[in-house]
């Protein structure tokens, strides 16, 4: 089997209100998709969420470099998943996440090639439920109790709260958020890299006593040799998130004892491929794991929610944004249910994609 023809689309879709965390406002998802064509008639889905704050890309840089990649994989066997990524690395340096575009659109031919769905290609099995958190963007106290109270009223069971630009504040928003919604729904805390060694420390020993499940990434990931003075003395499980984009880098954390959880993202990872990489080591490890993402929508999540059924170390799941998007072009893919349920298709593959004519209707190239 080859790549015969390789489709490459920005994708921006405005979200119903900003998404605020301490690196910036969004108000668009701008993402890309990547759909590959092989010589025996499969077709596979791909989507990145460029960050600029975290991955150093955008929707723009990622579109240019898609057509470097998609002219080194023209003609690879698409089956051959390592050797593609091989490929895509020696093409160019860094770049993760129009990578796992690429990477997801293989894993879902290859998956198809099988016979199964990608959760049991990747060794997996449909044998939990998947819970999704809901966030609360960065505000000021008022705002995010309110949020934090519809998210409650919607049902879903577990709440993430973006803090990170001022310690005593954030430490004061939880506080206002918890005497609106009562002690019973777990918080998750997300600083993205927000506070100083000393600040995160100080805030997480405040918390403590309000039902707090873990936190995110509390300094800057550059910091990441005083992690493990953070976890030895914060009351509250320390997660990374932006320190630990690929398996060096948890190795790396694993090392040093730094954490006790991981948060896997694709697009920090550079795609599945190496996101298996990391869940092997957290396993050997006894690291308790994340699956969340960036801005994707239901193509790049569903991709994460297989990836979430591969390893029983995956406890935590992250799958909020597509429900911000102002509109829905994705077919089949993941579905939400009450209380933030998740549930995957039971077809092969990846079992999502975009119909064709939206995506005609899209900025776009073709590689042949």
């Amino acid at each position: 089997m080859q790549i015969t023809q390789i489709e490459v689309y920005k994708f921006p879709v405005k979200l119903k209100k900003p998404f605020v965390i301490s690196l910036g406002s969004f108000d668009y998802a701008e993402n890309v998709i990547v759909v590959i064509l092989t010589s025996e008639g499969l077709t596979g889905f791909g989507e990145c969420s460029p960050f600029m704050p975290i991955n150093g890309e955008s929707m723009e840089t990622a579109y240019l470099v898609a057509n470097y990649l998609g002219k080194a994989l023209i003609g690879k066997n698409p089956l051959d998943i390592e050797a593609c990524s091989v490929e895509m690395d020696r093409t160019i340096y860094g770049n993760s996440s129009i990578k796992s575009a690429f990477d997801i659109a293989l894993y879902d031919i290859a998956s198809q090639h099988s016979g199964l769905p990608l959760y049991a290609f990747l060794g997996g099995k449909n044998n939990k439920t998947l819970i999704t958190d809901y966030t609360v963007s960065l505000g000021n106290p008022e705002q995010m109790s309110a949020d934090a109270q519809e998210i409650k009223d919607r049902g879903f069971k577990v709440i993430k709260v973006k803090l990170g630009d001022d310690p005593e504040k954030d430490i004061f928003r939880i506080k206002a958020i918890r005497a609106q919604i009562g002690d019973e729904i777990p918080l998750r805390l997300d600083a993205n890299q927000g506070w100083s060694v000393d600040s995160a420390i100080h805030v997480l020993n405040e918390l403590a006593p309000y039902n707090i499940q873990f936190c995110e990434e509390p300094i800057d990931r550059w910091n990441f040799m005083e992690l493990s003075r953070i976890r030895r003395e914060s009351p509250i499980m320390i997660m990374a998130d932006e320190s630990c984009c690929d398996h060096h880098d948890a190795k790396r954390l694993i090392d040093l004892e730094a954490v006790k959880s991981f948060n896997i993202k694709l697009g920090k990872s550079s795609g599945i491929f190496n996101a298996l990489k990391i869940i092997r080591l957290a396993e050997h490890a006894y690291i308790q794991l994340q699956i969340g993402g960036f801005l994707e929508s239901r193509i790049g999540f569903t991709a994460a929610a297989h990836l979430a059924l591969a390893s029983d170390n995956v406890i935590f799941c992250d799958f909020d944004t597509p429900m911000m998007f102002c509109e829905d072009p994705v077919s089949g893919g993941i579905k939400y249910g009450q209380n933030g349920i998740v549930t995957i298709p039971e077809v092969v593959g990846l079992g999502a994609s975009i119909e064709t004519e939206y995506l005609k209707a899209l900025t776009g190239f073709t590689i042949k």
